[in-house]
């Protein structure tokens, strides 16, 4: 008799970061921690540390394609999420693709890197609405709530505003996430659905700069989803699992890298 576990499959569709701390490096370190099976399709090759980004060599739509279709033919993946997309030509390809396959989506909208790389193109932020209003969440840092919503994001009423803005426009649920408040004691998220409107505090963890947390945070609820969870209850055992990647994070080198294996 077999003694093998079925896990659920994930399907990130994301860039590849040659640091490690962010992208589909990300991703899989925090599948592998949460017993999900993390699948790929890379859109884009970074050369990147957590300092800067070199260069950024897109791969062609048609190949991201190919990559996802051999993914969902063999796996049948439970869930989706979306990191670095960076041009109109390969969102909107993969937004076709998706809207065959129906797939829960999360969506996390990469507009600038850590070190302020800009990671979309001039001219594609139409087709990442497009997207977004064809996930099941869309997970916002508060610069690309700002440009997601039209609206100035620098309080917790300004991001429950500004969630509420994005939800009418786009029809998708909408996570702000509040770790770069300025003044703020507290890194502060908020969830509004339609419906429920949750503020997610943790205490912030000062003296630690990392890098790929909202990889790692938009990761961990498209796993939490492929588990069986809630749309509410992913965010909500996300926003602490990204809590405690942070606090206890890792030295590596000169850098603190997020420690995605904190729970074991």
């Amino acid at each position: 008799m077999s003694t093998h576990r079925a896990q659920p499959v994930v399907l990130t569709v994301a860039g590849s970061d040659s640091g490690g701390g962010a992208g589909i490096q990300a991703d899989l370190k925090t599948f592998a921690s949460l017993g999900v099976h993390g699948a790929t399709a890379i859109t884009c090759l970074t050369a990147q540390n957590p300092r800067s980004i070199a260069a950024i060599q897109p791969l062609s739509p048609k190949f991201v394609i190919t990559q996802m279709a051999q993914v969902v033919d063999a796996f049948a993946p439970s869930a989706c999420k979306t990191g670095m997309l960076l041009s109109g030509e390969i969102i909107r390809a993969v937004s076709r693709f998706l809207k065959k396959h129906r797939l829960p989506l999360v969506v996390d909208p990469v507009m600038v890197a850590s070190s302020g790389a800009s990671l979309l193109r001039p001219g594609a932020l139409r087709a990442l609405k497009q997207l977004c209003s064809e996930a099941l969440l869309v997970t916002p840092n508060l610069a690309e709530a700002k440009v997601l919503s039209g609206r100035s994001v620098r309080t917790p009423e300004l991001m429950r505003a500004a969630a509420r803005i994005i939800h009418r426009q786009l029809g998708c649920a909408v996570l702000v996430k509040g770790g770069h408040l300025e003044n703020s004691p507290a890194a502060t998220d908020i969830f509004f659905d339609g419906t429920e409107d949750v503020t997610l505090t943790a205490p912030f963890i000062s003296q630690v700069e990392t890098h790929g947390t909202g990889c790692t945070y938009s990761a961990a609820i498209t796993a939490f989803l492929a588990r069986g969870c809630s749309l509410r209850e992913s965010v909500e055992q996300a926003k602490e699992y990204i809590t405690q990647s942070i606090a206890q994070s890792v030295r590596v080198g000169e850098f603190d890298v997020l420690n995605c294996f904190w729970g074991g």
